[in-house]
């Protein structure tokens, strides 16, 4: 078994001594969506959550954390994170304001801590995925070691 490199959020949880599991799967350059990622799992795609990276007009940025098939409902978003309304930012804003890219954006180890909101559902299972920080690797974790170690608070978010 080759060996795999920690990253950044893999070496915060250690620091917190929060247990998780590191997952690789084999990535599909021209489908970096989370039911690809879920069917290399075995896993339902209810339990593989995407991070999303949003900017609000009056807060600024934060982050939701929403279940792989599921769609963002902005106007939830823009509520829960007290905002008018709120946008998905453009891919290219994503590595330098999170460090990561897309396809391997985690909601924990970004450049700066920003406010993260969990979508309710992921209380449902005693464990989730969400990405490491790279394409390819996989956080297998409880989501209330998830939540506590982001800081994040959980939402009604989805359509």
């Amino acid at each position: 078994m080759a060996k795999i490199n920690k990253t950044n959020a893999a070496r915060l949880l250690d620091q917190q001594k929060i247990d998780y599991d590191l997952i690789p799967y084999i990535v599909d350059e021209d489908n970096l969506g989370a039911q690809h990622i879920a069917d290399q799992l075995g896993e339902e795609i209810q339990q593989v959550f995407k991070t999303l990276v949003l900017k609000g007009d009056k807060n600024g940025y934060f982050v939701c954390v929403v279940p792989g098939n599921a769609e963002i409902d902005l106007k939830k978003a823009a509520k829960a994170t007290g905002n008018k309304k709120c946008d998905l930012i453009a891919v290219k804003e994503l590595l330098p304001l999170t460090g990561y890219i897309r396809g391997g954006c985690s909601p924990i180890g970004m450049k700066k801590a920003f406010p993260t909101f969990y979508h309710e559902s992921l209380v449902l299972y005693p464990y989730i995925y969400i990405s490491a920080g790279i394409r390819g690797l996989q956080i297998k974790i409880a989501p209330q070691d998830l939540v506590k170690v982001s800081r994040g608070m959980i939402v009604d978010l989805i359509v």
